[in-house]
């Protein structure tokens, strides 16, 4: 007996199903305040060198003082990473004069002066990653995306092996305790390493609680599901820049967004799945979960027609990654463009939220607020037109070939347009992945598609210092990749209004 035609007698999408989802959707709003909260923890403000006492400047201003202590810009604006290693008083009669011979151009000697009107302090601030050091900077998103990328394979085959609902316990913990100590480190090190370790226990917080709602989801409502659980991230998404906005000092900030975990005490609640529960043949405790989703939702005949020794299809082998055979592999390799574009092409855009003619926390807001219509079409369309259809949309993904920043409006519409769209193909990728992979190695399959995700992300932040080289550099990069893996969505199999896979011979026979 297929486990859909089980579900269906206890209502495939009843009361109980409805309230296991909600709960489900609280570690949606939580994760993508960590995974964007480098947009606000390390922001890199307007600052310049610090200036030694020069002799005779006590009558001056200090615009005066920055105009014969720190050089300009092509632009005429004051160079940030810059100072005279002497004053130029002759600049104050006339700021085109010729500097005098013994002076020269050094790079800040003294440390920094930010501009706190906007950041109190930031992770550039703390350790004046600014400059030469602002490669550091960036690394700090690289670095939680790795281990985001570690803990999509490490949580993917501990939750087929251990059960979804205790390692979606692990994960709030690990993600509770590294997220703290991240927000006390003392050095920089210590920084990159808690927050690596917090990205690694989000990853197991992110793609089991998808699967989990999922699989205790019937077909019919699984479209419904994916796109609601898409709409909490964009919810948290906004709430972010509201966060942000209120709490501008880093640390206090980190552990504004790492708090929601002492929710974690609801995962006590939640029932393990038991579609992966009877691919283990633990036949009794499924039966359980089964007794009571029926006698909430109202079906209290259930007990007596469906008996503890219901027949499950499934696999006698343990499941790991190994099992995944030659027609998964394939499927994999497939999945794994798939998902790298749409993460890359995600992360490019959702990482940069300078350069525009709106503030910061008005862009950030912005660029979550267009997720939620994008969503709702994903939703009204997904299932007439299909995933692999839906999946092109990824193509749209070129306008994130963004017009310089002088052009600051249109710049602005060109990447929130480039946001919705971007985001149309992460709701259905994630949603397709899942529907992809049988039950009994469903969740290293998404761990695995996760895993390349992940480094796409982490790939991300360092493309775009390669600004510095040519402006329009980066968005032809986001732009190339996110055409060339939109179009391998089509050689992938279509899954809509199609029973879940259980075991891998369902995979291998088409089913």
């Amino acid at each position: 007996m297929m486990f859909e035609d089980v579900l269906r007698e206890v209502d495939g999408f009843g009361r109980y199903q409805i309230l296991v989802f909600l709960m489900l959707c609280i570690p949606r709003l939580m994760i993508p305040m960590h995974f964007l909260l480098h947009n606000f923890i390390s922001a890199s403000p307007s600052h310049h060198c610090a200036l030694p006492a020069f002799a005779g400047t006590s009558n001056l201003s200090q615009d005066e003082v920055f105009s014969i202590g720190l050089p300009r810009e092509p632009d005429g604006t004051l160079s940030p990473c810059k100072m005279f290693s002497r004053p130029q008083f002759q600049l104050l009669a006339n700021s085109s004069w010729e500097l005098d011979n013994a002076s020269s151009i050094l790079s800040c000697q003294h440390g920094w002066v930010y501009d706190s009107s906007q950041y109190a302090s930031t992770t550039a601030t703390e350790w004046d990653l600014v400059c030469e050091k602002k490669g550091m900077n960036q690394a700090i998103a690289t670095f939680f995306f790795i281990g985001v990328t570690l803990g999509s394979v490490l949580f993917g085959y501990l939750s087929d092996r251990f059960g979804r609902r205790r390692m979606l316990l692990l994960s709030f913990l690990s993600t509770m305790l590294f997220g703290a100590l991240a927000a006390f480190s003392e050095s920089y090190l210590m920084f990159i390493i808690m927050r690596s370790l917090c990205g690694m226990g989000l990853t197991g917080v992110s793609i089991i609680s998808l699967i989990l709602a999922v699989e205790w989801t019937d077909v019919k409502h699984r479209t419904f599901c994916g796109t609601i659980s898409g709409i909490s991230w964009s919810l948290g998404y906004m709430l972010l820049a509201l966060v942000a906005y209120l709490i501008r000092t880093w640390r206090w900030l980190l552990l504004a967004v790492t708090s929601p975990c002492l929710l974690s005490i609801v995962i006590w609640w939640l029932p393990e799945s038991a579609r992966w529960l009877l691919t283990k043949k633990e036949v009794e405790a499924a039966h359980g979960y089964l007794s009571r989703c029926a006698k909430v939702n109202g079906k209290k005949e259930f007990d007596s027609k469906i008996t503890p020794d219901v027949s499950a299809r499934g696999t006698t082998r343990r499941p790991s990654v190994l099992d995944l055979s030659v027609q998964l592999l394939n499927l994999s390799r497939l999945c794994f463009p798939c998902r790298f574009g749409v993460a890359f092409t995600y992360y490019g855009i959702s990482l940069n939220i300078s350069g525009f003619s709106l503030d910061p926390y008005v862009t950030h807001f912005i660029f979550g607020a267009i997720e939620i219509p994008a969503k709702v079409s994903v939703y009204v369309v997904l299932d007439r037109i299909g995933r692999r259809h839906c999946q092109y949309a990824l193509k749209s993904s070129c306008l994130l070939f963004l017009p310089p920043s002088e052009h600051g409006h249109l710049r602005s519409a060109v990447a929130i347009l480039g946001k919705g769209f971007s985001e149309a193909s992460f709701t259905t990728v994630f949603l397709y992945t899942a529907e992809l992979f049988p039950t009994v190695v469903r969740q290293s399959g998404v761990g695995c598609c996760s895993f390349i995700a992940r480094l796409a992300s982490s790939i991300a932040p360092l493309i775009m210092l390669l600004d510095d080289t040519w402006r329009y550099l980066p968005p032809l990069i986001f732009s190339v990749v996110a055409l060339v893996s939109g179009t391998v969505a089509f050689l992938l199999t279509e899954t809509t209004n199609i029973q879940l896979p259980e075991t891998i011979e369902d995979v291998e026979d088409g089913r």
